[in-house]
């Protein structure tokens, strides 16, 4: 189990891909789940809230600029599926069926490669860096 220290934050990764697979169904994902599409290539879509705890789905292009994400951190953490493509960032790389989880404070800017879904859970919201 990869795990990685950066001062007092920690960010975990573990692939699933071995004994897990993934059946996504984009129509249904496309009807039924209220899209905010920021014209860089991602959109978000918002599937539970409860105060500052939220359960959203990213969606990526596969040609998306490089800069489509922004420098953020998380308050509470940050807990996600990568469901669909890669996702990297200054502390590693997580291929389809990675989970990742990443400290209270922790400060990164994801990228992706492929088309990319991604199931992110935020205990506290999301902040700009």
């Amino acid at each position: 189990m990869p795990w990685l220290y950066f001062g007092s934050f920690m960010v975990f990764w573990h692939g699933l891909s071995d004994w897990l697979s993934f059946n996504i169904d984009r129509d249904w994902i496309n009807e039924n789940v209220k899209w905010r599409d920021f014209g860089t290539g991602v959109r978000l879509g918002k599937l539970a809230r409860e105060d500052a705890l939220s359960l959203v789905l990213y969606d990526v292009v596969s040609d998306v600029d490089i800069d489509a994400f922004m420098p953020h951190s998380h308050p509470g953490g940050e807990c996600y599926l990568v469901l669909e493509g890669e996702v990297w960032d200054e502390d590693g790389t997580y291929p389809e069926g990675s989970i990742v989880w990443m400290d209270r404070e922790t400060t990164h800017t994801p990228r992706t490669r492929g088309q990319t879904l991604i199931l992110v859970l935020w205990p506290e919201g999301v902040k700009a860096a």
